[in-house]
């Protein structure tokens, strides 16, 4: 059975793309898709990285393209500056 989820694609082209999600109640990997392996470096056992493994519960490969969509225009894209809310000098009440 398919759970279908409806995300937005910026690789290659933006995209609407309709794509299938992990199954919510999937005893191997609780619904996230896969089991992340963390290991340790063999000589100091300090943290050296983490491996994805993906759940059999799903294929995310699988994806269908609905509607191509523009790309934003050139002066919208050179002006655009990232807002961070956090900020402000505005206490929070």
């Amino acid at each position: 059975m398919l759970r279908l989820r409806i995300q937005v694609a910026t690789w290659p082209r933006r995209a609407l793309i309709l794509t299938d999600t992990p199954h919510p109640e999937c005893p191997d990997c609780d619904g996230v898709g896969g089991i992340e392996h963390e290991y340790g470096h063999p000589e100091t056992g300090e943290y050296d990285g983490s491996r994805w493994e993906p759940c059999h519960c799903w294929n995310e490969t699988r994806r269908w393209t609905l509607l191509p969509l523009p790309a934003p225009p050139r002066w919208l894209r050179r002006h655009r500056t990232p807002v961070d809310p956090w900020a402000s000098n505005e206490p929070p009440f």
